[in-house]
């Protein structure tokens, strides 16, 4: 939710909903961690009057749990921190848990594995970065595939591993064969006249590329 009509939200939402979206992302950022401005809770607060859709809170913010509160209580069922952020996170990771929602780790093109593999226990969903976080639009960045590889053999089969990044036709299948099993889309939706065609083409895509890799797995 960064590359939508923010003069329609009401009507984005509606329309990724009939075409089939399993999940609403909210792309947060404070202009500090991130050289960008979107919007907070109270955005998320309103769009939880319109939809049932569950929210997965993407904070690209400085001092995560500061704030965390606001999310949890604006209705969102899953809420990603980034290890860049939050070094170590356990923290801020059982808080959401406590609180009833999934708790997510994000990390960013240029840090390694290594920095969050400490904290895949406390995680119920791993965010790979496949661009530099705070702009849409960007181009996909290979080396995350080599991440989300070696995060699916570190993590349960049922865990989230997500990628967010110049994810499209063209990017999409690699991904999945990779191990990711919940996508990060932005304009290869809404650069689209036809949002439920563009999200079934993309989910066949995802789903042929799980199906034909040597380790199956689940698709989202």
């Amino acid at each position: 939710m960064l590359k939508c009509d923010f003069a329609n939200l009401q009507r984005e939402v509606a329309l990724l909903e009939q075409s089939g979206a399993a999940v609403l992302h909210l792309d947060v950022m404070d202009g500090h961690f991130v050289p960008n401005l979107s919007y907070g809770p109270m955005v998320i607060q309103s769009l939880r009057q319109i939809t049932r859709l569950p929210f997965d809170a993407h904070l690209m913010i400085s001092d995560p749990e500061r704030y965390l509160e606001e999310y949890l209580a604006a209705g969102c069922e899953l809420i990603t921190v980034h290890i860049e952020a939050v070094p170590d996170p356990r923290r801020v990771l059982r808080r959401i848990r406590e609180a009833g929602a999934e708790a997510g780790l994000a990390l960013n093109p240029g840090t390694p594995v290594s920095e969050v593999a400490d904290f895949l226990g406390e995680c119920d969903l791993v965010l790979v970065m496949s661009v530099q976080p705070g702009f849409g639009g960007q181009k996909f960045q290979p080396v995350a595939l080599e991440k989300l590889r070696e995060l699916r053999t570190r993590l349960p089969e049922e865990s989230l591993l997500s990628v967010d990044g110049g994810i499209g036709p063209a990017t999409i299948a690699a991904t999945s064969a990779a191990g990711a099993n919940l996508f990060v889309v932005g304009s290869a939706i809404f650069d689209t006249p036809d949002y439920h065609q563009s999200l079934q083409d993309l989910r066949q895509l995802a789903e042929g590329a799980a199906h034909s890799a040597p380790c199956h797995r689940r698709t989202s």
